[in-house]
């Protein structure tokens, strides 16, 4: 993404669309009040509250993928106000997530508080992957972390609360990266005959 003539950041699409719809000033005020490149103390302490994040990617050729990420408080690490870094468990070995990020580092993180304020936070930026990450801490301590990913944060914004339901957790404790097919649900899908 790159600022335009008016210096707005996002994309020639959005900003031909903004025109079209006449939107113009209502993005300008938003990017203006909403969008940073770094993220403050508020961004912070949210996103260290979370439990859970939305990881969209694209591969070279810009097929997509959004997955969650899921994990115990604390298990995305804000190593600064520019990079965050979270372990990325065993899974189902597809590596789909892991894979367009080798192929296309840019990647976005979504934290939505479903419990409280249903505020979400939109984090963009570039990905890589690490054997480790200097500062980051998994704190599952179950050593089912195959590798770690790290986002050098491009922009940070808010995704309003308005159309977002509340939720509630009654109970969560996993086997994080278990491999228990029972656990995981593996066949939910499958075609039963």
């Amino acid at each position: 993404m790159s600022d335009d003539a008016d210096g707005r950041p996002g994309s020639d699409g959005e900003h031909d669309l903004q025109e079209r719809f006449g939107t113009k000033a209502r993005a300008l005020a938003f990017y203006d009040g909403s969008v940073s490149d770094r993220l403050n103390d508020v961004m912070t302490a949210f996103v260290r509250e979370r439990i859970m994040f939305f990881l969209s990617t694209a591969d070279g050729d810009g097929n997509t993928d959004c997955s969650p990420r899921i994990g115990p408080r604390g298990f995305v690490t804000v190593l600064d106000d520019r990079h965050l870094a979270y372990p990325e468990f065993r899974g189902n070995g597809v590596q789909a997530s892991l894979g367009n990020i080798h192929e296309n580092p840019h990647a976005t993180f979504l934290f939505v508080d479903w419990w409280d304020t249903t505020v979400g936070l939109h984090v963009n930026g570039r990905a890589t992957l690490h054997d480790e990450v200097d500062g980051a801490h998994d704190p599952t301590d179950v050593n089912r972390t195959k590798t770690w990913v790290e986002l050098e944060i491009e922009e940070a914004y808010i995704h309003c609360a308005k159309h977002v339901p509340r939720l509630s957790i009654e109970e969560f404790d996993p086997p994080w990266g278990t491999d228990d097919p029972s656990a995981k649900r593996t066949g939910f899908f499958a075609d039963v005959d």
